[in-house]
């Protein structure tokens, strides 16, 4: 009779830990930041079909790094999730907490059990509130960790040295013009080699407050971002406001890409509803 290998506990939870990070950090970093009307969120992605930033209720909005078919399917999971809880109830029953708390139960769950590998994903889930102090952002971790954090939060490949440039620039009330320019710099100061970062590299969304729909996620165009960047310019000080009001007419004047505007709920998915993929090239394989 062959006697099973044995490993302990502990050695084994630091295996499936250093796994999943050394997956996530593969990918490329996504940042979530508080403006002075909302949430900005700017993820440096390649892919014009698969998005790493989208909307899960009203006033909700979920982002995530890391293998692209394992947070597609938290995602999923959360929009129905939180449209069944506003059929059934009400729509303010939805929250950001409540979702963050889903997510960590599951999260949890795959990485402690022995039988499957852990997911390799970190998520974010953002809630935008009447006023900046009501805004909230939970980040969670391969493992189940939650953490309410409080003005921005960086997430994938990285996301040391960009946190670390975002910290060293980032206050509050900042613009929204400002505050794009600061998250796309800090993406391009992810290591020795500072990079310029072009429209069509990067993935950008927010929730806006000031918005008088009932939804208040929104996408933003190619062709929006790149005219807030060049009209935007490197001081992100809050006690600009002719950056902020420029900024404000460019997004809320309907050149963005946004979802419908009705007051609808969240339809979820169709189960025949695969996302398209991207055209094939050298980074095909690497994580979002």
């Amino acid at each position: 009779m062959s006697v099973p290998f044995y490993v302990s506990p502990e050695q084994l939870m630091r295996d499936r830990a250093d796994f999943a990070r050394k997956g996530i950090a593969k990918g490329r970093s996504a940042i979530a930041l508080q403006y002075a009307d909302g949430i900005l969120f700017v993820a440096e992605n390649r892919s014009p079909a698969l998005h790493k930033v989208a909307e899960i209720y009203d006033r909700l909005a979920f982002a995530a790094v890391g293998r692209y078919n394992e947070f597609e399917n938290l995602r999923i999971a959360g929009v129905r999730l939180a449209d069944m809880r506003g059929y059934s109830y009400d729509r303010r029953d939805v929250t950001g907490r409540a979702l963050a708390n889903a997510y960590a139960q599951t999260l949890g769950a795959i990485f402690s059990s022995g039988g499957e590998k852990p997911l390799e994903v970190e998520i974010l889930v953002a809630e935008v509130g009447v006023s900046t102090a009501e805004d909230t952002i939970y980040r969670l971790t391969y493992d189940g960790s939650i953490a309410d954090v409080r003005g921005y939060a960086v997430m994938g490949g990285p996301a040391e040295q960009v946190a670390e440039y975002v910290g060293e620039h980032y206050s509050e009330g900042i613009s929204l013009a400002g505050a794009l320019r600061l998250a796309v710099d800090a993406l391009g100061h992810d290591g020795t080699e500072i990079r310029q970062l072009e429209p069509d590299q990067i993935e950008v969304a927010i929730l806006d407050r000031s918005r008088t729909q009932v939804r208040k996620f929104k996408r933003i165009s190619d062709e929006t971002l790149a005219r807030i960047l060049s009209e935007s310019r490197p001081d992100t000080s809050p006690s600009e406001p002719a950056a902020h009001t420029e900024a404000a007419e460019t997004v809320n004047g309907g050149n963005y890409e946004s979802e419908s505007t009705d007051d609808a709920p969240v339809a979820p998915p169709a189960e025949d509803d695969t996302p398209i993929a991207p055209p094939e090239d050298p980074d095909a394989d690497r994580p979002l």
